[in-house]
């Protein structure tokens, strides 16, 4: 995108506005943040990706028309493709382009020889034009743009693709090339939890290239009516407060809701959100309260340690333990362990529904300090939780026996200390015998459940892991009022929290009773936190043997 796009736009392209009338396109102030980003990434020299999440008529569409019609009539070998959810909107942002096209200045007009089947392509007869083109194309038929090639793709309302839309998106990414001169733009506004919020996410937390950005209905200054001086609510207080609304734009909210949104709060947060968080509403009922979970999602920051522990293992000993930072580190640390402080972690394998083992750390008092969720195979996932239980003083562990008890069996092998124990009838002599590992039951799951809701409800501050919280707005009552992941999310974070908070009643203050060694290793440990600070401790290596 040249130094020229913004001048050229402004200049020469025009538009059709609500009321009819053609005029020249001015931008927005949500437009120039969107042109901002990608005029940044070209000035990086970095291929063009961006995932807007936005509320309803902020003219993203209009805008990434105008840069691909730039991009494409003025410069050779150049294909653009633009998909939509449904027929009309196709034949709008086609019928958009042409706009563009024939009101251009005669003199700027490339030579078209075609302008049908929702395709514009800038050529003479003779082929001896631009040889460049954009194609129009609705998502939901078999195959749509997989035997292109784009250098341009505008994605447009991703969240109401009907279909496959995941694999059909993925045909159409592979279709461009990740040179710096391509250009890939997913916009849409919510559609609940599916893929487009996937998407979103995966580009928030910076695991794909696409840089998210996000506009509120608060940033466009068109929604604003005359104030009435009608008394505002406490909410209205509340958000006037957060995002310093004016009254005018809480009376515009206020007619939305009323007039646009049939009176559905719900409704106008997903087609108008005012921070992404409340965009995504999920359907079904939702076990856990939407509007705290929101909240918290808000204010949770990063990690402050990503990483995973290495060791020496020889037979059924681990020695040599230390953690190192990695960037896709399967474990995520929130807080230090602090010396003589307890801890539990709850353990959840990858059984039926599940793809990850998870192992999810709370102090005694409740407050969550790490999470571990990986793909590991079994041995792996046993010597981590092994290295991750010493690391915070020899937690309590108990980890979840319904699918397979070989992480249980293995840190047994490996001697751990502190393992969570439950008690069962032996089925030669009915006696009550102790048994390590938490078994999920139709008798303790709804009460481990029932215990994190309350937990999430009036200490949702004690909760510091965003995909932690992101599952739980996802985690409904289905048709039989059973309490699970909505059809297509999982629910293994939720269930290792619950588990954790459960077997925390059995930490016993003088079951944690350290050893000479071992109270002196915790002392030089603080030391050196206290040295450096905790926000840079650990660097890369750290022995805590």
């Amino acid at each position: 995108m040249s130094i020229n796009t913004l001048k050229y736009i402004q200049e020469y392209i025009r538009i059709r506005t609500k009321d009819s009338k053609v005029v020249k396109f001015q931008l927005n102030e949500p437009q120039m943040k969107l042109y901002n980003l990608i005029s940044k990434q070209h000035q990086e020299g970095k291929p063009k990706r961006v995932i807007i999440l936005k509320a309803r008529q902020m003219g993203f569409s209009t805008l990434t028309e105008a840069i691909i019609f730039k991009n494409t009539a003025t410069k050779k070998n150049v294909s653009s493709g633009i998909i939509t959810h449904i027929e009309e909107a196709t034949t709008n942002l086609f019928n958009m382009s042409k706009l563009m096209y024939y009101e251009l200045p005669i003199l700027l007009q490339p030579k078209l020889s075609a302008s049908n089947a929702k395709e514009l392509v800038f050529n003479d007869k003779d082929g001896k034009g631009l040889n460049s083109k954009i194609k129009c194309m609705t998502a939901g038929s078999s195959g749509v743009g997989r035997s292109s090639t784009f250098n341009n793709l505008h994605i447009s309302e991703y969240a109401f693709w009907q279909g496959d839309k995941k694999e059909t998106l993925n045909g159409l990414l592979q279709a461009v090339p990740n040179t710096p001169e391509s250009m890939v733009i997913i916009e849409s506004t919510a559609n609940g939890y599916e893929h487009f919020r996937e998407l979103w996410y995966m580009a928030v937390s910076g695991q794909s290239d696409f840089e998210p950005l996000f506009v509120g209905w608060n940033e466009m200054k068109e929604y604003s009516m005359k104030y009435n001086g009608f008394e505002l609510s406490q909410e209205e207080k509340e958000l006037k407060d957060k995002y310093t609304l004016t009254n005018e734009q809480l009376s515009w909210r206020r007619w939305c809701i009323a007039n646009n949104c049939s009176g559905d709060i719900n409704l106008f947060k997903q087609e108008y959100p005012i921070n992404p968080e409340e965009a995504f509403i999920s359907t079904g009922e939702t076990v856990f309260d939407v509007e705290i979970v929101q909240e918290r999602l808000q204010e949770v920051g990063q990690p402050i340690k990503q990483g995973e522990f290495e060791y020496d293992r020889v037979g059924n000993t681990i020695s040599n333990i230390r953690w190192v930072d990695k960037s896709n580190g399967v474990i995520r640390l929130y807080s230090l362990p602090e010396p003589k402080w307890q801890y539990a972690i709850g353990g959840d394998t990858a059984g039926e529904g599940s793809d990850y083992f998870i192992g999810q750390v709370i102090s005694k008092e409740g407050k969550q300090v790490a999470v571990l969720r990986s793909q590991y195979d079994e041995d792996k996932y046993s010597e981590q939780m092994f290295c991750l239980g010493k690391y915070y003083n020899y937690a309590l562990l108990g980890i979840e026996s319904n699918f397979s008890t070989y992480p249980i069996k293995e840190l047994e092998k490996l001697g751990y200390e502190h393992m969570f124990y439950r008690t069962k009838e032996d089925t030669i002599t009915h006696k009550m015998i102790l048994s390590y590992g938490f078994k999920t039951t139709s008798l303790t799951r709804p009460i481990i459940i029932s215990e994190l809701v309350k937990i999430m409800r009036e200490n949702i501050d004690l909760i510091y892991d965003r995909d932690t919280l992101n599952e739980a707005m996802t985690f409904i009552r289905n048709e039989k009022g059973r309490p699970e992941a909505q059809q297509g999310y999982h629910d293994d974070l939720i269930m290792g929290l619950a588990i954790a908070y459960y077997i925390r009643q059995q930490i016993d203050d003088s079951s944690l009773e350290l050893t000479n060694k071992q109270q002196w290793e915790q002392e030089q440990y603080q030391k050196r936190l206290d040295t450096i600070g905790v926000s840079a401790a650990p660097k890369g290596y750290m022995s805590f043997n």
